[in-house]
């Protein structure tokens, strides 16, 4: 898969070749379901590709009517279904603040994420800035299960259009 360096500019806030990071997210799915044993089934692939479309958060409500809108399913434990098993995979996170999700941009790695949420324009970019807490926790034997980290603010676009 086509790694984004994350350690410079988040890739929801770069340009990038977004039909290549579709693609690529795809392929890392499919190759860890393969690996894994698990079934990536039609509808859960078509809500990994709807959350794939941006790098914006989604509601399970907003994958559900697009779901519908394709007659993939009406009922909402269809999205939530495919939703937990993206989730469970590694594939997308759940983005509290928001009570959304969005793919996740490593997937095959081990990681915890931290997003920064664009206010203005609902950008998600997802960065790894927990290095010093994980250092933290290991060296008092504290095991981390699982973390959130959100921040909210403008993107960089957003602030270009905010200035005078």
């Amino acid at each position: 898969m086509a790694r984004h360096d994350t350690s410079a500019t988040p890739l929801g806030f770069a340009a990038h070749d977004h039909s290549a990071c579709q693609s690529a997210a795809l392929a890392t799915a499919d190759r860890l379901c393969a690996a894994r044993g698990v079934q990536f089934t039609p509808v859960r692939r078509r809500v990994l590709e709807i959350l794939l479309e941006s790098h914006e958060a989604l509601g399970a409500y907003d994958v559900l009517a697009r779901l519908d809108a394709e007659g993939m399913g009406s009922k909402p434990p269809v999205a939530y279904r495919a939703l937990t098993f993206l989730v469970d995979q590694g594939f997308v996170h759940r983005i509290e603040r928001l009570n959304a999700f969005i793919a996740c941009t490593a997937p095959d790695e081990t990681h915890s994420p931290a997003f920064m949420i664009c206010r203005a324009c609902g950008t998600v970019a997802e960065a790894r800035a927990l290095k010093p807490l994980g250092d933290s926790a290991a060296r008092s034997g504290f095991r981390i299960e699982q973390t959130v980290i959100e921040a909210e603010g403008l993107c960089p676009d957003c602030q270009k259009g905010a200035q005078p």
